[in-house]
């Protein structure tokens, strides 16, 4: 183990040695954060501790799995018996195990969010609610929160009164018929996982000191992202020893809309008085230009820990700034670039990246990458195992699993086609609901139904039934290709003949190809192991970091990654920050937060991209850039390069534009306006007073005299056009 310690650094050391009482590490970006938990958990093994008397939880699988194996490499035979998983695992699998002991079916189902929204629009229905005020995307977000706070349907609804509200009062009526529908269908939602596990430490002493004993050290990993409930859990599991160690930055705290509360990691030290303390800050990633630029941006936060990340790398390239003048001309101008670097530089197409602050900014940068012929992959969008064809085929085999599931049923109750109709299924649904029972029990004797509806009714029956009283004996993949073999579905996607029915067969058979990686992988083969690990996939869990394409992704998706060049666009107020981000401190804060991801995922090359005309769904908005450019550079010694677009181009006159006599990257304070030739009063960049807008700066001018207009962009993140003789501005 001495020769691995020699590797850390001595603040990685340090926190690595440190065995007992709490323990909170700040590590930024890059500082090899993973590094230092797997080797924790090796040393802590090495000292004599049992691998099974540690916990470690992370948020994605993937990073769970990357511990595991550095674990595994660091203590051979040994650390695959360290419990390192993700919240929802570890909770899935603790429910199990306790089931019995808490009145919860052991088979119960996972449901994701399309499983949730469909429950969500039916409850809707029933409830004969206006399903364009109660939409379900909202009534889950709501559902979630309340989840994460602790607050089951009851609890919820005991708020929702009191608050006299509406909305409120008719979402807590929903979430009450919610909780009873996946009640019926033996089924739990992510919130509940969570909600269950810490509803069973709290209320069954046995089971509380049971897992309070086993567990005498617990590693937190992303501390900042915990939400209440995953607060609790912790707290709860490590009661007993008090030996918790919980890893994260709060600099990179981005998660608050999920219900991840940065409260957590800043009072730590408040909630467990006398812990110790390491800050990680020797990055090993980044060039110091990109880490100064992002540090001048971070900083302007007032909720953080001090701490500043430092590096032994290169100088490297000085940041970019790319301005366009609208975003078709931004995607082909990252699009040249990626061209350039990858055919100049040799760099991989997989060594680049492109972020952006919503999904719909990628469809024109998609556009742009298909005219140049580069491959490319989308984060974040359809994911495998929510296209149409794996859903339909994961039903049946969740039916099989549990045939009480309702949801299943109804999706595939006509799929394949025979001929079931509306009619025929909306009487099934109001007869299984005046019965409060499943729609699979309802169907068992449908004799109401017309003949036709009947028959296929009991033909689906009878090929569920058939494999379900077999699955004892099958495996998985066995389960899957009977119901491939018995349900006709790829003889039907077949008789189509269309290039959408072939792509849709190949995910069909790439799903048994999954199916039976699995099992050739997986400790836990059961079919109940299977579709849990299903239902806890993640976006990023399902990113190929091998295949050489460029990465495109939402800025949320990309922490916890890293690439050789990244592109973050659409840097525009309004944009990025996002809407009354700019008029909301902790808001804003967060929009910060997210920036500064951004930024550290870079190695070596970094470009910041805005444009002054977007298209904002049909109607185009003239923008300005953002004040996270200005952050970046203007007020720093960071190298910041600014290429602006060719002047017969620019629609925006308010553009940035480098000084010709610098000679390459210069420091940002030397900007000024590409058509500023003249000093005044109202010299651009000239700090002004508004009685109404407050304090901000003149980024354009027009006219002279009486007739001068200004665009003032307010510290508030606001701009205004104003005119000169009515403004009543004061120089500052």
């Amino acid at each position: 183990m001495d020769q691995y310690l020699d590797k850390l650094n001595p603040t990685q050391k340090e926190a690595v040695l440190h065995i007992d009482s709490p323990l909170i590490i700040f590590a930024g970006a890059g500082t090899g954060k993973t590094r230092v938990i797997t080797h924790r958990i090796a040393y802590l093994v090495t000292q004599g501790v049992s691998p099974m008397s540690i916990l470690a939880v992370t948020f994605t699988n993937k990073a769970a799995e990357e511990m595991r194996k550095r674990v595994d490499a660091l203590v051979p035979g040994k650390g695959r018996s360290v419990w390192i998983s993700t919240f929802h695992s570890f909770c899935a699998q603790f429910l199990r195990v306790e089931a019995r002991n808490i009145k919860l079916d052991p088979e119960f189902l996972i449901y994701d969010s399309s499983d949730q929204k469909s429950v969500l629009k039916a409850c809707v229905k029933e409830l004969n609610l206006d399903d364009k005020k109660f939409k379900p995307g909202r009534l889950m977000e709501i559902i979630s929160r309340a989840k994460d706070d602790l607050l089951d349907a009851d609890s919820y609804a005991i708020h929702a009164i009191a608050s006299a509200d509406y909305f409120r009062q008719n979402a807590a009526t929903i979430y009450s018929l919610y909780q009873k529908k996946l009640n019926e269908a033996g089924a739990l939602d992510f919130g509940d996982l969570l909600l269950k596990t810490v509803n069973a430490l709290k209320e069954h002493d046995n089971i509380r000191e049971k897992y309070q004993a086993r567990f005498r050290y617990v590693l937190v990993d992303e501390y900042q992202d915990t939400n209440h409930a995953q607060y609790i859990l912790t707290k709860c599991l490590s009661a007993k020893h008090k030996n918790i160690c919980v890893v994260g930055d709060d600099d990179q705290s981005i998660y608050s809309w999920r219900g991840a509360d940065i409260r957590n990691i800043l009072e730590f030290e408040r909630d467990y008085p006398g812990c110790k303390t390491v800050k990680l800050e020797k990055n090993y990633r980044s060039t110091s230009n990109i880490l100064a630029a992002a540090w001048e941006v971070v900083k302007n936060n007032k909720n953080r820990v001090e701490k500043k990340l430092w590096t032994e790398n290169p100088e490297g390239q000085a940041i970019r700034v790319f301005q366009s003048t609208s975003e078709i001309e931004e995607a082909q101008k990252i699009t040249d670039e990626i061209e350039f670097l990858a055919n100049s530089r040799k760099i991989k197409l997989s060594d680049f990246a492109v972020f952006y602050r919503t999904n719909a900014q990628s469809r024109v940068m998609e556009d742009a990458f298909r005219r140049a012929g580069i491959p490319y992959a989308v984060i974040g969008t359809v994911r495998f195992y929510e296209r149409a064809e794996v859903k339909d085929v994961m039903a049946y085999i969740r039916l099989i699993h549990n045939p009480n599931d309702n949801v299943s049923f109804k999706r595939v109750i006509n799929v394949p086609r025979r001929g079931i109709g509306k009619t025929s299924l909306d009487t099934l649904e109001r007869t299984a609901s005046a019965a409060n029972v499943s729609l699979w029990t309802a169907s068992a004797d449908c004799g109401y139904l017309p003949p036709a509806a009947r028959k296929a009714i009991n033909e689906f029956r009878q090929i569920v039934g058939s494999i379900r009283a077999a699955k004892e004996t099958l495996t998985i993949k066995q389960i899957a290709s009977a119901v491939l073999d018995k349900t006709g579905y790829v003889k039907e996607l077949e008789s189509e003949d269309s290039l959408e029915a072939k792509n849709r067969i190949q995910n069909v058979y790439e799903l048994i190809s999954a199916i039976d990686e699995f099992e050739q992988k997986s400790f836990d083969k059961t079919l109940s192991g299977y579709l849990t690990q299903v239902s806890l996939v993640s976006d990023i869990d399902e990113w190929k970091e091998e295949t050489d394409r460029v990465t495109m992704m939402t800025l949320h998706l990309a922490k916890g990654l890293e690439f050789n060049t990244v592109f973050v666009s659409g840097l525009e107020e309004g944009l990025f920050p996002i809407g009354e981000a700019a008029f909301d401190q902790e808001e804003l804060e967060e929009e910060r937060r997210l920036m500064y991801v951004g930024m550290t995922r870079a190695k070596e090359n970094l470009y910041l991209s805005w444009a002054a005309e977007r298209k904002v769904y049909g109607k185009s908005r003239w923008n300005m850039p953002s004040r996270f450019i200005e952050e970046a550079g203007l007020s720093s010694g960071a190298a910041l390069e600014v290429t602006g677009v060719r002047k017969e181009q620019a629609s925006y006159r308010g553009e940035y534009a480098a000084d010709s006599g610098d000679g390459g990257g210069f420091d940002g304070r030397k900007l000024r306006h590409a058509e500023d030739k003249h000093s005044g009063e109202f010299a651009l960049g000239t700090r002004v007073r508004h009685t109404q807008f407050g304090d901000g700066k003149v980024i354009d001018r027009s006219g002279s005299g009486e007739d001068m207009k200004l665009v003032v962009l307010f510290d508030t993140g606001q701009w205004k056009k104003l005119i000169v003789k009515y403004a009543g501005l004061q120089v500052i």
